[in-house]
């Protein structure tokens, strides 16, 4: 039984710092796959509607995330 381990100050804040830490790595991440796209994403998905850059984008921001949260895990 866990209990209240995770409620102590040292853990909780460690883990909103990783958490914090792992948003923005993936954001700076994002910005970077953006930049190398040859259009803007937002525009594409957004207002032209396209539903397969739309699920590549997903895909991609899942395999980012996962990477930076496997980076932050050890």
């Amino acid at each position: 039984m866990m209990g209240i381990e995770w409620l102590k100050p040292g853990i909780f804040f460690g883990s909103m710092l990783y958490a914090v830490i792992g948003v923005a790595i993936f954001w700076i991440c994002f910005v970077i796959v953006d930049k190398f796209t040859p259009y803007k994403l937002w525009e594409e998905i957004v207002e032209k509607k396209n539903v397969a850059l739309a699920i590549v984008v997903g895909a991609t921001a899942l395999a980012i995330g996962q990477i930076v949260a496997a980076a932050i895990h050890g």
